[in-house]
This record gives structure tokens, C-alpha cells and sequence, in this order.
């Protein structure tokens, strides 16, 4: 049923695109008992693309490489095709009540990412094939808060958009959350590839918010995603098709000339957005954290990069279960949250910022 050896995959013609095309895949035995499971088997087969199965999307042993790094980098470029066996959702405060999972890891290379945080072990990209059982558990989560909006988002362990031609999960999700009457739909994205989400049915119940930033934070820390420009002509795309609208600035970074570069960042946005887009805007706020762990983790990846982590200039922000990360000190977070704010309500004053953290 499947190659043994993990060789080098035939090019396709897909390689050429900037859509993810992996490199190896893996698949559980039982999600070839669904029809996407079975679909996709079928298709990466036809395309050469080299094949095994694991015991558990959990367990994935094989990936090549002869260094940490090798085997980090292929990872990010393995695809694994598995069963969401756990179907209670964790919280997803303060963006959504609940994260849906669709999916787990992301091809991008973002240096600052969380994942390297959540998924540090397991950066391979994990896609679920029993959709059907996620989206039960989901109007199960909405049917216990009767009369209540509850709100689900679906990019908390991965980018939904940057896979959705591999899957179409995404679109499911949102025609799904169409139909619900209590029922929201969130996600964010760094990808432009959005035409096949724009006829969805989507009924205004799906928020589709972009992950903006200042030239100098895209061209240093995002390797491997959509372009400004590109990820600007995407949300015009998502507005003209009816859909809320709402833009992630993430995370907000000091570097010399912030101001200037978040400034110019929110200024194109406003020369550049059509003008559905302004109809129902939100905005929300991250300052640039990290972790002891991701700190690490970050520096066995990417050896040369420019992120600062210096844990002497941040605070120590205690979290849930006894775990912190470190954050800006009150005086630049303050700094960063009010002049993005002003220049939001200067620039977009019908839009609504959502929260700072």
C-alpha cells in the first residue's frame, strides 16, 4: 500500500506554486475509513509523492534528516493525514470560547511562532479526516449555551487557509457554521490562496481576519507566507464577498522605528482596502512573548535570527498551570498599545479593536 522508504519526492507541477505541496506523508490506518482520508491517499499516491503509514498521527517516526535541523526542516515540509480522536475542544480566550480543531502545525517559518511553544516535538502538518465528528462536537459546545453566541476558532494550532486545497475543511466548517443560528466562526491567516472560500455560504456567521505586520517584522521573521501586497488583495477579495472582516497585528515588535513601521503598516491598510472591508472591521493586538522553552527551540532553528529574547529586558508573565512567558515591561507595552490604538482610531475610526495583550 505504501513505500517504505522515505525517498525523495517526483516534482509536480503544484512544486512551482507557493500552495504547500509536501514533501513525505504518513497516514493513520483509520482515516482511511473516511472518504477525505482515502481521497487524499489516492491523490498523493497518483502524484509520486512518497507514502507511510503510523500507528498514531501522535507518533510520526521516519521523517528524514541527518541533523536536528534536517529533520525539523522536512518535518515542516511532511504532511500527516489522521483521526481527531479527542474531540473536547480547549478554550480560546479571549478570541473565541472554544478552538475547533481542523488541524495541527504550519509550513510557514515564522520565527516567533507559539507553535514552536505547543507543537515544539511534532512540527509536521497533522490533517483530520473525520470533519463530520468535529463538526457534531461543535453544535454539541453551541446546544449548551442555549440563547448564547458561541464562537469557535479554527486557527489556534495551525493555518487553515494554507492547507484548505489540500483538505477543504475550512470551507465545510464555515457552511457549517452558516446554518447555526448561535453559532461563529473565527480563523486567521498569513496566506492569500482564498478564492476557493469565497462562494462558501458563509451567511456573515464567519469572521475572516489577515495577520498584518510592519515590513521590518514580514521580511525578517515570516518566511514562507504570503506578501503584503498579497495578503492586502486577499482580504479585499474576502470583503467583496461578504464576509466580516478583521485584521491580527501580531506580534507587535519593538525595533527601531516601530513607530514609523506600524504607522506606514496601518496607513497602506487604509489606502489599500476596498471599501466593503470598512463595513464591520475588527482589529486585535499581540505584543511579542515567548517562552523558555520556544526561546530555545527557536534558536536550534533559525541560528541566525534577528528576534530579540533577551529575558533580562522583559517581565516575567506568570500563566495558567504554573507556566509564564516573558513579555515587553509595562512601559513599552503601554507605548506599543497606545499608539496603535490612536493611529487605528485615526486611520479606521468605525472599526472596533477587539483587545491588546
Amino acid at each position: 500500500m505504501a513505500t517504505s522508504v522515505m525517498e525523495p519526492p517526483k516534482q509536480t507541477a503544484a512544486k512551482s506554486s507557493q500552495l504547500f505541496v509536501p514533501d513525505y506523508v504518513f497516514v493513520e490506518p483509520h482515516a482511511l475509513d473516511y472518504p477525505l482520508g482515502r481521497e487524499l491517499y489516492e491523490r498523493f499516491s497518483r502524484e509520486g509523492i512518497p507514502i507511510q503509514m503510523t500507528t498514531s498521527h501522535n507518533q510520526v517516526r521516519g521523517i528524514p534528516g541527518e541533523t536536528d535541523l534536517e529533520k525539523y526542516r522536512n518535518a515542516k515540509r511532511t504532511l500527516v493525514i489522521g483521526v481527531r480522536k479527542t474531540l473536547k475542544f480547549e478554550t480560546s480566550k479571549p478570541s473565541a470560547e472554544y478552538a475547533i480543531p481542523l488541524a495541527t502545525g504550519c509550513a510557514a517559518h515564522c520565527h516567533y511562532c507559539y507553535l514552536n511553544t505547543n507543537v515544539g516535538t511534532k512540527p509536521y502538518i497533522r490533517v483530520y479526516v473525520n470533519t463530520d465528528d468535529i463538526l457534531a462536537q461543535a453544535q454539541k459546545y453551541i446546544l449548551e449555551r442555549p440563547g448564547e453566541m458561541t464562537r469557535f476558532e479554527a486557527a489556534c494550532t495551525s493555518d487553515p487557509v494554507s492547507i484548505e486545497h489540500i483538505t477543504g475543511n475550512l470551507k465545510r466548517a464555515i457552511e457549517f457554521m452558516g446554518t447555526q443560528e448561535f453559532g461563529r466562526l473565527r480563523f486567521v491567516t498569513k496566506f492569500h490562496h482564498v478564492d476557493s472560500l469565497l462562494d462558501a455560504k458563509h451567511n456573515k456567521h464567519t469572521r475572516f481576519r489577515f495577520s498584518m505586520n510592519a515590513d521590518y517584522v514580514i521580511k525578517n521573521f515570516e518566511p514562507g507566507t504570503s506578501t503584503f501586497a498579497q495578503r492586502i488583495e486577499a482580504a479585499g477579495k474576502v470583503a467583496r464577498a461578504g464576509y466580516p472582516l478583521g485584521f491580527i497585528l501580531a506580534p507587535l515588535y519593538w525595533f527601531e522605528g516601530w513607530e514609523e513601521g506600524y504607522t506606514d503598516l496601518l496607513e497602506r491598510l487604509r489606502s489599500q482596502l476596498v471599501p466593503e472591508a470598512l463595513e464591520d472591521l475588527t482589529f486585535e493586538l499581540i505584543s511579542h512573548r515567548f517562552t523558555k522553552i520556544a526561546k530555545n527551540l527557536i534558536l536550534q532553528r533559525y541560528p541566525k535570527t534577528k528576534l530579540e529574547m533577551n529575558e533580562e529586558e522583559r517581565k516575567y508573565k506568570w500563566g495558567k498551570y504554573g507556566k509564564g512567558k516573558y513579555v515587553y515591561p509595562d512601559v513599552q507595552a503601554k507605548a506599543l498599545q497606545a499608539h496603535l490604538e490612536n493611529e487605528i482610531s485615526r486611520l479606521f475610526p468605525r472599526a472596533k479593536i477587539e483587545y491588546f495583550t
